[in-house]
């Protein structure tokens, strides 16, 4: 068809897959680019260890999780839920599960399946993917460039979807070059940032080379007021995992405006300060602080030397139970952007009208993580990527 109107979707993502095919089955003529080799290389990477579709908490928490950014990005998520979003992927043949914590993830627990049925249906929905095409900007007289081994190449669609995610992860594909393009063409930028990263410790060399790759188990840790519950693990340039990444954002922020932190790690959350002075009471006299830390409490040699790294050596039994409940660690720097599982900032929210079209540049459009917002791990990340591109979709079918 002649007038069938085409789209050029510039990111192979979740984001860019999920819109290009609701544009396909809108009546679009959708081509996908990407610079890459092969596309989803970031979402097949997050399914290695289980793909985290999305969280099955009621609303108000799951929202609350966006932190700054929930007031605009509330509406996209209920407009696309966490229950929409299991419906697709049973949709496409990957039932799925709840975990133990509420995550939601496919029973074959991984990405892969999934992205191969995915694939299979854009290909039958007429979806063409252009991979080693990677867009360079606009022409003097409005096209999309794009570079490749063929050469240089423009097209002019008659609108402009961008996915190119933030810039965790380059190798993947998303580096963030994007932002110099955009930043040229007025658009407002917030800084992009570290998220879900691990920050930090100056540890001694003895508890560093002992220690490093050692999980902490079922901790809580604190900062500010903000308690996050979950797993850790001591790295030798400090601590990363689940707990830590769910604080990263604030933490991230405080130690930009302040200067080093200071966590509180409690290693027995499912205990109060009493129950854990009753437990060292009950043991057998005569033990040492290692023997009764490990008999009492069950603390694992890294749990117990992490309470004497923080608060040093010789504690006095009176303190020891103070002591297992609020290990203060020590934390100086967020690890780099490109050691982050994610990151904040991108398109700031002004830069972008209601359907996510920029201001700046007319049917040009954005969704997923270049977008400035962020959210912890636990399904929270492709949540959002997932409901910014079917709401620029939406927005981009509606505007012909």
């Amino acid at each position: 068809m002649t007038d069938q109107p085409q789209i050029a979707v510039i990111g192979a993502g979740p984001a860019g897959l999920f819109a290009a095919e609701h544009l396909a089955r809108a009546g679009w003529r959708v081509t996908v680019y990407d610079r890459m080799p092969s596309v989803g290389r970031k979402f097949l990477m997050a399914g290695r260890g289980g793909l985290n579709l999305t969280h099955s908490e009621p609303v108000a928490p799951f929202l609350a999780r966006y932190g700054a950014a929930e007031s605009w990005l509330a509406p996209l998520l209920q407009a696309f839920s966490a229950a929409d979003l299991i419906a697709w992927a049973e949709g496409l043949g990957q039932p799925t599960f709840v975990g133990p914590s509420g995550r939601v993830f496919p029973k074959a627990m991984k990405a892969s399946p999934l992205l191969r049925a995915w694939l299979t249906r854009l290909a039958e929905l007429g979806v063409e993917i252009r991979t080693r095409a990677e867009w360079t900007g606009w022409t003097p007289e409005g096209a999309l460039s794009f570079s490749s081994p063929e050469g240089d190449v423009t097209v002019r669609p008659d609108a402009t979807l961008l996915a190119l995610g933030g810039a965790s992860w380059p190798r993947l594909g998303s580096d963030g070059a994007w932002t110099r393009l955009l930043a040229d063409q007025g658009v407002a930028l917030s800084p992009l940032r570290p998220s879900n990263c691990g920050f930090e410790v100056d540890w001694s060399p003895i508890f560093k080379d002992r220690f490093a790759g050692q999980p902490l188990k079922a901790v809580a840790i604190s900062h500010r007021g903000r308690v996050a519950r979950g797993d850790a693990m001591i790295a030798a340039y400090g601590l990363e995992g689940g707990a830590v990444y769910a604080l990263s954002g604030a933490l991230r922020e405080a130690i930009a405006a302040d200067g080093p932190q200071t966590l509180e790690i409690d290693l027995r959350p499912d205990l109060s300060r009493g129950g854990v002075t009753d437990r060292l009471a009950q043991a057998r006299k005569g033990l040492s602080t290692t023997e009764l830390l490990r008999k009492a409490l069950k603390l694992t040699p890294a749990a117990i030397n992490l309470v004497r790294e923080g608060h040093g050596p010789g504690l006095a039994p009176e303190r020891l139970a103070a002591a297992v409940k609020a290990v203060p660690i020590r934390v100086t720097a967020a690890r780099p952007l490109d050691r982050a599982i994610s990151s904040a900032g991108g398109i700031a929210r002004e830069a972008l009208d209601e359907g996510l079209m920029l201001r700046a540049r007319a049917n040009v459009w954005a969704a997923g993580e270049m977008l400035d917002w962020e959210a912890p791990t636990g399904g929270y990340l492709l949540q959002a990527c997932f409901a910014t591109g079917l709401w620029a979709a939406r927005a981009i079918a509606a505007s012909r």
